[in-house]
């Protein structure tokens, strides 16, 4: 029993910082998967000599290099999830690592080191935070813990080799680096005024390398101090990196004049309790649901997983314009946009094809609406704008595979040659540009192919400028390219009625009725039927069942006597005639 006590005091520290992995894990896996695939198809790594020589050349090129080549592994989200778990527990290792070279006393205060690592956790709420700045954290503090296991004297000459270096490699964060030695210095100098002195010099010091990469580098000196790659919007300072970093630094500082309490048991559960509580409060300001429910309906039509939106659909209503894009596509895919149209929220037209703006996180999913109807030019003009879009000028995996897609389809094969080539040298797309790579100027196995081919078959072929305000006669040209375009047919149909468009729908629908391909869904009969009756005429016998009539009766009666806001009107909310009398 002794040995098992003497065992469990020893190794419990390392058994927590491995069940906060697991926790971490879970969450990233489980919980936020699509954040994984959001921050990595706004990237591309290429294992290629000149892109390493690029980023490493600037200040944080190094922590850059290594953030975005553990990136690539989040297109797997179990892979995701692990790369972010060891590394936030690394970092706390690190930061306990200094608590207890600071003083004995910091191993009664072991949940201390978590409040750091829970910052970054907060910080990664914001999308535009990214793994450069993880990794830049764990050079500082692993640089920080270096200076700590050198001899004193050592230590100070060190510091004219440590400040540039760890600049170069992980960027503004050596200021931290720099508040650790003053700190430090003053701490454990035998003069008090030599460790001030030795301190400020180390921060006069790191603020002129900052300074001097200004003119070595082609950036703003503002973007130099708060980091290249941190943070995806190059002229936004997201205060969150300047806490995480104080708290680096200020968490193991204070132990060293801390009280040795004699209740260490007490003490921990109030300093856990304090901590959790803490981050529990404070997270979901960080969160945002809404931001987080669109990248998941993205990540959903990326991998064409249409059954699962519609799922997801049915158990909360999608109320913005992508997620509403999103669900619409889902059920057109399926054939089932007709018949359920109004079973979800709509917001009109745009909830077809959200009018374009020149925002990467939204064109991709509108772009891909584009696609499967086989408007192939301006999905391509899609992936082009989205990364080109892009705050920090990065390229993207996912819009460059597209780019490659749609000139193989158009029989650009030099094009998309050298998009391929670009994926070649990845590591997550690189089998997928190999395999890809044969099809060039091959045209029957492009014909043949499942995806190609039907582009091909669906696809315009003179090239044309149009407005967003008549997609409808794009749907109707796409049909009259090719009948079976089943997804141009549900589109044109809708459209006219979610812009409420009676006697347009009705032209269409006789247009649709001649060429025989016996589609008519309850929408449109619904529809139907509301048309005949502004005519104050029957739809002819046989075109409309029995029963929708005498429902539409109901509906009518229903109306009049207690108007839109009826209660007994929400047993038709699924219908176009609830929709169409402004009642949704």
């Amino acid at each position: 029993m002794p040995i098992r006590m003497s065992l469990l005091s020893k190794y419990w520290k390392i058994g927590v910082s491995l069940l906060f992995g697991v926790v971490v894990f879970l969450y990233w896996w489980l919980v936020r998967p699509a954040m994984l695939s959001y921050q990595e198809q706004y990237q591309m790594f290429l294992m290629d000599g000149d892109y390493l020589m690029q980023l490493l050349s600037v200040p944080d090129g190094f922590a850059r290099c290594i953030g975005e080549y553990l990136t690539q592994y989040y297109i797997n989200h179990v892979l995701g999830a692990l790369v972010l778990a060891v590394i936030f527990v690394i970092i706390q290792r690190l930061v306990w690592r200094l608590m207890a070279s600071v003083s004995e006393t910091a191993r009664e205060h072991y949940v201390l080191s978590f409040i750091p690592v829970l910052s970054l956790w907060l910080m990664l709420g914001d999308e535009s935070v990214l793994l450069t700045f993880a990794i830049a954290l764990i050079l500082a503090l692993a640089t920080m813990w270096f200076y700590e296991v050198l001899g004193k004297r050592l230590r100070v000459y060190l510091i004219i080799l440590l400040v540039p270096l760890l600049y170069w490699l992980a960027g503004p964060v050596v200021l931290m680096f720099a508040a650790w030695v003053t700190i430090r210095q003053f701490q454990t100098a035998d003069s008090k005024w030599t460790g001030l002195l030795i301190g400020a010099l180390a921060v006069i010091y790191a603020l002129a390398c900052v300074l001097v990469s200004s003119w070595l580098v082609p950036y703003p000196l503002f973007r130099l101090f708060y980091g290249v790659d941190y943070y995806r919007f190059v002229s936004v300072y997201y205060w969150m990196i300047l806490i995480t970093m104080a708290l680096c630094v200020l968490i193991p500082v204070p132990l060293d004049w801390a009280p040795s309490f004699k209740k260490t048991l007490w003490v921990g559960i109030g300093e856990t309790v304090i901590v959790v509580g803490a981050f529990l409060l404070l997270r979901p300001s960080f969160y945002d649901a809404r931001k987080y429910e669109v990248m998941e309906y993205d990540y959903l039509v990326r991998c064409q997983n249409w059954n699962a939106i519609i799922a997801k659909a049915e158990k909360k209503t999608p109320d913005l314009p992508m997620t509403v894009c999103a669900t619409n596509l889902a059920l057109g895919m399926n054939g089932q946009l007709g018949d359920r149209l109004f079973d979800f929220y709509q917001n009109g037209t745009q909830g077809l094809m959200p009018s374009f703006e020149r925002n990467f996180s939204s064109i991709m999913l509108t772009g891909e609406a584009y696609w499967q109807l086989g408007l192939v030019n301006s999905a391509q003009r899609f992936a082009f704008e989205m990364m080109e879009a892009i705050p920090n000028y990065a390229k993207s995996c996912r819009a460059v595979k597209r780019l490659a897609e749609t000139n193989l389809v158009n029989g650009e094969y030099e094009v998309a040659r050298k998009y391929l080539r670009m994926l070649e040298k990845t590591l997550s797309y690189s089998q997928w540009a190999k395999r890809t790579m044969p099809l060039l100027g091959n045209e029957k196995a492009i014909n043949e192919h499942p995806v190609y081919g039907r582009m091909r078959q669906l696809r315009l072929k003179d090239d044309f400028m149009f407005s967003d305000q008549e997609l409808d006669k794009i749907f109707g040209q796409l049909l009259m390219h090719n009948k079976q375009n089943g997804l141009a047919l549900q589109y044109l149909l809708a459209y006219p009625l979610l812009d409420r468009d009676v006697n347009k729908f009705m032209n269409y629908m006789i247009y649709v009725d001649g060429l025989h391909l016996g589609y008519r869904p309850s929408s449109c009969m619904e529809a139907v039927v509301f048309a005949y009756a502004q005519r104050n005429q029957r739809p002819p016998q046989g075109y409309v069942n029995e029963m929708m009539l005498r429902r539409f009766s109901d509906f009518v009666n229903i109306y009049s006597s207690g108007g839109k806001d009826a209660p007994q009107l929400k047993q038709y909310r699924n219908t176009a005639w609830y929709y169409f009398m402004g009642t949704r």
